[in-house]
C-alpha cells in the first residue's frame, strides 16, 4: 500500500444504537467474548505497510438516545481509517464534500466527520499512539 497521505486505509469500527447497551454488550462479552471495556470492544492486528505498527478495529455500542451520530438520523456508524487526515479532508473539501463540525484532537487520534450520499455519518479516523490494551488480537 503507498505511503501518500489524504487516504482510507481501512475500516476502524462499527459504531450502532441499540436498546438495551448493557445486556447487549454483555451478551458479546459473555457468549462469544467480546473484550468489552465498558465504552467498546478493541481489536488490535498489524498494519500491512507495517507490521511492527499495531493498529485496532473498534466495536461500539451506544445507547439508544446517544445524539452522537447526528445530524444523521441513521441508527448506526461507519469508522474508516485514515492515512492524512488533513489531506484528506481538503480533497474532500475540493470535491464539494462538506465536513460536519470540526476536526477533534485526543491522545488516540485525529476525527472528522462526513455524511455520505444517503445521510449516513463516517467519521474518519487517524489514529496517533498505541492502542490501548484488551488482550485481544
Amino acid at each position: 500500500m503507498s505511503k501518500q497521505d489524504g487516504v482510507i486505509t481501512g475500516v476502524g469500527g462499527i459504531f450502532f444504537k441499540c436498546q438495551d447497551r448493557d445486556a447487549l454488550a454483555n451478551w458479546y462479552k459473555d457468549k462469544l467474548g467480546f473484550p468489552f471495556d465498558g465504552t467498546g470492544a478493541s481489536f488490535l492486528f498489524r498494519e500491512d505497510d507495517d507490521p511492527e505498527k499495531t493498529g485496532y478495529f473498534v466495536w461500539g455500542p451506544f445507547r439508544k438516545e446517544s445524539e452522537y451520530f447526528r445530524p444523521s438520523g441513521r441508527d448506526f456508524m461507519i469508522n474508516l481509517r485514515v492515512r492524512g487526515l488533513e489531506a484528506l479532508l481538503e480533497r474532500l473539501k475540493a470535491a464539494g464534500i462538506e465536513q460536519v463540525g470540526e476536526m477533534e484532537e485526543y491522545e488516540y487520534g485525529k476525527f472528522a466527520w462526513i455524511l455520505d450520499p444517503e445521510g449516513t455519518k463516517i467519521e474518519l479516523w487517524e489514529q496517533v499512539g498505541d492502542p490501548p490494551m484488551t488482550g485481544s488480537q
